[in-house]
């Protein structure tokens, strides 16, 4: 544990939302980080460092950012800060992925693994998709490669979708999400961070999905929030009919609120011998406290 927290590593995506988390929750001491948009990784002097957490990314699909922009930034901006830090002496590349990788809904057969065949139907998930089996080629027995996927991660200073959900239960005291009885899986920004940890410590090698050892439903996760706000919500039964018309015409909302979304990261516990040390409910209020320390500020 010692050699660990004296490990020199770089974040490459200064001040992001996996980073800062990072920072705060990890047992490693020495911890850079760097703007790839400020900087060229030409002139980043790598050789510094141990370790290289690559978390610079193109995240959301929007109309306004053309497809040819997720590979630029997702795969080749990766590979170039990946060689670089391979011809540096750089021991380990960590980069962060996505579940996205697979597809955008459970296939029949179950939650999705390690293993399973990935089929990303979007930019962002074939960008980062086409980006790990390239990093994998570079591996050697002095350059591991880890990469790890992970399904919604929140936690302290969360954006995005998690951020959405939580001012919509803090917003409106009743809300069409009773008995959904969906499986989504999250992962706690402090349980990325441990699996992180754990991967340095072991020099882990290979395909890795962090999450949170239950997945929840939407109406476990809304509960939970309303807990924590310390806010009374009621809670209704949306027409089955109405879910399914939703689905149809705006999937992307409708999905996220009422579809499952379940992943299984049995072999990544194995592998790593680790269980994540927060539970859905202590990410949950962690998450939510600090959003109440923020927005009353």
């Amino acid at each position: 544990m010692n050699e660990i927290k004296m490990s020199k590593t770089l974040i490459t995506g200064a001040n992001s939302f996996v980073g800062s988390n990072f920072i705060r929750f990890s047992c490693i001491k020495s911890i850079d980080e760097v703007s790839l948009f400020e900087n060229k990784p030409a002139d980043i002097d790598f050789s510094k460092y141990n370790i290289i957490i690559h978390l610079v990314a193109i995240v959301h699909q929007s109309e306004q950012i053309q497809e040819d922009e997720y590979f630029r930034i997702n795969r080749d901006l990766c590979l170039n800060v990946a060689q670089r830090a391979k011809d540096a002496g750089v021991k380990q590349f960590i980069f962060l992925s996505t579940v996205k990788v697979y597809g955008e809904y459970n296939p029949v057969s179950g939650p999705w693994n390690e293993d399973s065949v990935c089929n990303p139907d979007d930019s962002y998930g074939k960008s980062k998709y086409e980006a790990e089996i390239e990093l994998r080629k570079m591996e050697t027995p002095d350059f591991t490669v880890s990469i790890i996927r992970t399904p919604l991660v929140y936690g302290v200073g969360v954006k995005a979708n998690m951020l959405s959900i939580l001012k919509l239960v803090d917003r409106f005291p009743v809300l069409p999400l009773a008995k959904v009885n969906n499986k989504r899986s999250f992962t706690s920004a402090e349980n990325l961070v441990a699996f992180i940890d754990r991967i340095i410590e072991k020099r882990a090698s290979g395909i890795f999905i962090a999450m949170d050892e239950k997945p929840l439903s939407t109406t476990e996760l809304v509960k939970m929030i309303s807990k924590y706000l310390n806010k009374k919500i009621w809670l209704f039964r949306m027409p089955g009919f109405i879910v399914r018309m939703g689905k149809a015409r705006i999937p992307k909302i409708f999905d996220r609120l009422y579809g499952s979304f379940e992943m299984d990261n049995s072999k990544t516990l194995k592998l790593l011998d680790f269980r994540p040390p927060l539970s859905s409910e202590e990410g949950i209020q962690s998450m939510v406290e600090s959003y109440v320390k923020i927005k009353n500020a």
